[in-house]
């Protein structure tokens, strides 16, 4: 299993330092969103602390790709103030259709709103 990840992120190393951080925190997020919310729906009728054994186990994988992914962009020049606000822009693109989609919520015109204002983050975050 190590030779799989070493060789698996030898291939990732080839690729810009922004699609290397940001894909790893895409990744990392999917298995957030999963772990925060999806037990939800997964184990509705289980009790709690089973719920929260699985999304521990969910969590483990999503700390396994962000922990490089902050790494990576902090070793390649990224300020922590930039790592926190592209994950908080991937967060809210991963959890909006997590949310419409696997948890049948609808889609709210305050989902836009919020995008919006995460995008004047950015561009205050990294204009400098």
């Amino acid at each position: 299993m190590p030779t799989l990840l070493s060789g698996w992120f030898q291939a990732l190393a080839q690729w810009p330092v922004a699609v290397q951080t940001g894909g790893l925190l895409l990744l990392s997020n999917l298995f957030m969103t999963w772990a925060w919310y999806g037990h939800l729906r997964a184990h509705a009728h289980s009790p709690w602390y089973v719920a929260a054994l699985v999304s521990w186990c969910w969590a483990l994988a999503e700390y396994l790709l962000q922990v490089p992914a902050n790494r990576i962009g902090f070793a390649a020049g990224y300020s922590l103030a930039q790592l926190k606000i592209s994950q908080e822009v991937i967060t809210l693109a991963v959890f909006v259709p997590f949310s419409v989609l696997v948890m049948g919520q609808p889609l709210k015109l305050d989902y836009l709103w919020a995008g919006l204002c995460l995008m004047g983050a950015v561009y205050f975050i990294f204009r400098s």
